[in-house]
């Protein structure tokens, strides 16, 4: 019985970690020339920023859900236009969601380092391809 409440303990005190980890990184959305800012939309057309991991595979720009927190993950299943800065200005793009092999591609391409996963708790990972439009050219 002693083992279980220690083990309790371990998976307590591991998910408290990744909660002040997700936590902190959302609130601080730290940025560098490895980033990007995502312009996500609502119903109602209101529009909110997120700083996220600029990622390149095969010469395309793609934005993935590393994390628990996805919030802008899930409105752009709604709403797949949005406006992404690369530290030049806001350009329209279409977030297209990619298929088993491009993912495969992708996640191939920029593995996570395991310390990452450790901390983010494992989530699983999703992406989306960014096709600039005819408007953010």
């Amino acid at each position: 019985m002693k083992i279980v409440k220690i083990l309790a303990v371990i998976a307590l005190v591991y998910v408290g970690i990744v909660v002040a980890f997700e936590s902190l990184l959302g609130y601080f959305q730290p940025a560098d020339q490895n980033t990007l800012v995502i312009t996500t939309y609502d119903d109602e057309g209101n529009g909110k920023d997120r700083v996220l991991a600029r990622i390149e595979s095969q010469g395309q720009l793609y934005v993935a859900a590393n994390h628990w927190p996805r919030a802008w993950f899930n409105k752009t299943k709604d709403h797949p236009m949005v406006q992404i800065d690369l530290g030049e200005g806001k350009k329209d793009y279409l977030a297209v969601p990619v298929d088993d092999v491009e993912h495969n591609q992708v996640d191939t391409d920029n593995a996570l380092p395991l310390a990452f996963r450790i901390l983010t708790g494992f989530p699983p990972r999703y992406f989306y391809r960014l096709e600039l439009t005819a408007n953010g050219s």
